[in-house]
């Protein structure tokens, strides 16, 4: 990525320790959050590793990505296991009082409760 490019950004990433490299024929890059997704179609993907981590960074191409909203949002396990555990109902019925509820654990929970 960096070769025989900017001589000065080379030297400072050499002198953070990062060793940088690109990655190959990447197709897509998916990103996923808990509403969306965000599609990076033949993205540059380049990975830096440092003794304690490994950074990625991903370039689309001009209009190379889209994004879709998920119809389900995704909650963490750790909210719909509290509301299991407060009303008493399956992890099916939990996730779902939450996606009503916005992502709101105490509506979640006191809707399921009021049934």
């Amino acid at each position: 990525m960096m070769r025989g490019g900017n001589r000065g950004m080379r030297r400072m990433i050499d002198k953070m320790g990062l060793d940088v490299d690109e990655i190959k024929n990447v197709r897509e890059v998916v990103i996923k959050t808990d509403k969306k997704e965000i599609i990076v179609e033949n993205p540059s993907v380049s990975e830096m590793k440092s003794k304690d981590a490994t950074i990625f960074t991903v370039t689309a191409a001009d209009g190379g990505y889209s994004e879709r909203e998920l119809e389900v949002p995704i909650f963490p396990d750790e909210d719909i296991d509290m509301v299991c555990d407060e009303t008493g109902v399956d992890r099916e019925r939990a996730a779902a009082a939450l996606a009503e509820a916005d992502g709101d654990l105490a509506r979640a929970i006191l809707a399921l409760s009021d049934q």
